[in-house]
């Protein structure tokens, strides 16, 4: 299908199905609205996107990068109509209906993109992911730890660090990240990573903001940063 973007018009009425869920959860997604010329508008460029589903964020950050790299579009992060409307392309990988046909979306900023503000912009199921493979782009696999999940469950590993600009934009923050949590072998989360537990991601976002108050992290490299970490980072930094 060609690449459109949501009218205001567009983004009120997907607005509405979102809280519509809340008390009617099996109501069916309203697809209309992604070719309807009262909600939606063709994007100049001719990109084409297509249904399909993703094994992980980076799989859908890498698919939409190099679908947008086709034409000379500008601003794309910004484009809170084009995010708003591929999320509800993709809807049913966004939000997948349970055994009982009944979806939970939760908060809005997860589909209709808050493009003003990075604190709440990160949470968007594809703008998100889309921007941290933009900045980590000659090598996003350093970046894993926050695009190794599935879209609809990014989890606390993208919740504690995606967002914190200073911590997710850094090459070797996010090397350090990826080597401490994410299982090489699996290419998911080590167990115990996203809980409140001794050395997991939480602790590392509360130990690199302080390091940031003395220390430059952006000249930071990832050997240093890893072996400064305090010791109770050595049950993950020990596989790492």
């Amino acid at each position: 299908m060609k690449l459109r973007r949501l009218t205001e018009a567009g983004m009120q009425a997907f607005g509405t199905y979102l809280d519509t869920l809340e008390s009617e959860p099996t109501r069916l997604i309203p697809e209309e609205l992604l070719t309807d010329s009262v909600t939606s508008e063709l994007v100049l460029g001719g990109v084409e996107v297509e249904k399909r589903i993703f094994s992980n964020r980076l799989e859908a950050a890498k698919y939409l990068d190099e679908q947008f790299s086709t034409a000379e579009l500008t601003d794309i992060e910004r484009d809170t109509g084009l995010w708003s409307w591929l999320a509800l392309f993709y809807f049913e990988e966004l939000c997948p209906a349970d055994a009982d046909g009944e979806r939970r979306p939760g908060e809005r900023a997860r589909y209709i993109a808050e493009s003003a503000n990075f604190q709440r912009y990160y949470r968007h199921l594809l703008a998100g992911p889309y921007r941290i493979f933009r900045a980590h782009r000659r090598a996003p696999e350093r970046a894993l730890a926050v695009l190794c999940q599935p879209l609809s469950k990014p989890g606390d590993l993208v919740e504690q660090l995606a967002s914190r600009q200073e911590l997710v934009t850094n090459t070797a923050v996010m090397e350090v990240a990826t080597a401490l949590y994410v299982d090489p072998g699996t290419g998911k989360p080590k167990r115990g990573s996203q809980t409140k537990s001794v050395g997991a991601v939480r602790r590392l976002a509360d130990v690199l903001s302080q390091f940031d108050v003395t220390w430059d992290l952006y000249s930071a490299k990832f050997a240093e940063l890893l072996g400064i970490l305090p010791a109770e980072f050595n049950r993950f930094r020990t596989s790492a």
